[in-house]
């Protein structure tokens, strides 16, 4: 059998670029190398190199995160180049990195989720009204980001305001949201027309974190992730059907996790994620060695599914 030439593209340039070289780091170890030749590329140099081999490219993982990686950017450039890549296309990444137009669609396709406002860098704050619509705690994030970075819990309305100032250093359009207390939980999904929902990971952060912030995320031992997630049988159905539910209306491909707040029996869903973090010990591996895919199967299976998709564009 020949071996598939796999362009593996980790780094660029946002602020979750040390996440993703680690993730690319790990995934290049798992890869079945008498399956793969791997050749590396990091986006923010590599992308001539990138352009000028693609022709002997039949498929690139990306494990990129934030901006200009998880956003539908090198997504669109790979479909210039008629390169097939796993994950969502220009369409699904992007919407599912806009954290706003996400909340909307959930509300169109029935998904629970918190109550929130967006306020924009143009318009004028108004911190007694933010309050007044949805009460204390309230979650101040920027729109378009990842692994919580810029983002405040506030208990205060003196503290809105340095929170937005926060989440502007990020974005342009911030996201004010209700704050759900509950059972963290997230919830995978592998396929395409046919999806096959992943054991329901549950997320305990230490008590010295008040939610699955960035420390909490990348800090060794800061977070207990318990999986199968010690919830009931029919909570979790309710989770694996939302996470479905968000996967194909946000026009997600091959793979996606949807993160969500249990508090009594309702589940409150917050995002999707479109490319979440593939280091070994990651909530989609994690999730994925439930249901008995080891690390290397899983990339296997996701080179798999996109290969199906794309079929012939390979040879573009």
């Amino acid at each position: 059998m020949n071996k598939l030439n796999v362009a593996l593209l980790s780094g660029g340039i946002s602020s979750e670029r040390d996440v993703s070289i680690k993730g690319g780091d790990q995934v290049f170890e798992a890869l079945d190398k008498t399956k793969y030749d791997v050749t590396r590329y990091d986006p923010k140099y590599d992308l001539a190199r990138l352009v000028a081999d693609a022709t002997g490219i039949d498929i690139a993982l990306i494990i990129l995160h934030g901006p200009y990686g998880e956003d539908g950017t090198v997504q669109g450039l790979l479909d210039l180049l008629g390169v097939p890549y796993q994950g969502s296309g220009v369409l699904g990444s992007a919407l599912a990195m806009n954290k706003l137009l996400t909340k909307q669609i959930y509300e169109k396709s029935g998904i629970p989720t918190p109550p929130y406002l967006a306020v924009k860098k143009t318009d004028q704050l108004d911190p007694e009204a933010y309050v007044k619509a949805l009460g204390l705690p309230l979650f101040v994030k920027p729109v378009i980001g990842g692994s919580s970075i810029g983002m405040s819990i506030v208990k205060s309305q003196e503290n809105i305001k340095e929170a937005i100032a926060l989440a502007f250093e990020n974005d342009d359009t911030v996201l004010i949201e209700s704050y759900v207390k509950g059972i963290e939980l997230t919830g995978g999904v592998l396929g395409n027309d046919d999806l096959v929902s992943l054991p329901i990971v549950e997320i305990i952060p230490d008590n010295e974190y008040e939610y699955f912030n960035y420390e909490a995320k990348y800090t060794p031992g800061a977070t207990q992730e318990i999986c199968p997630a010690r919830i009931d049988n029919t909570i979790t159905e309710k989770a694996m059907e939302y996470s479905k539910i968000a996967h194909r209306a946000l026009c997600c491909s091959d793979y996606s996790r949807t993160d969500m707040i249990l508090q009594g029996d309702d589940i409150f869903v917050l995002e999707t994620n479109t490319i979440p973090g593939m280091t070994e010990t990651s909530l989609i591996p994690l999730a994925a060695k439930a249901a008995g895919f080891s690390f290397s199967g899983l990339l296997d299976k996701l080179i798999e599914l996109s290969m199906e998709r794309n079929g012939s564009r390979r040879f573009l």
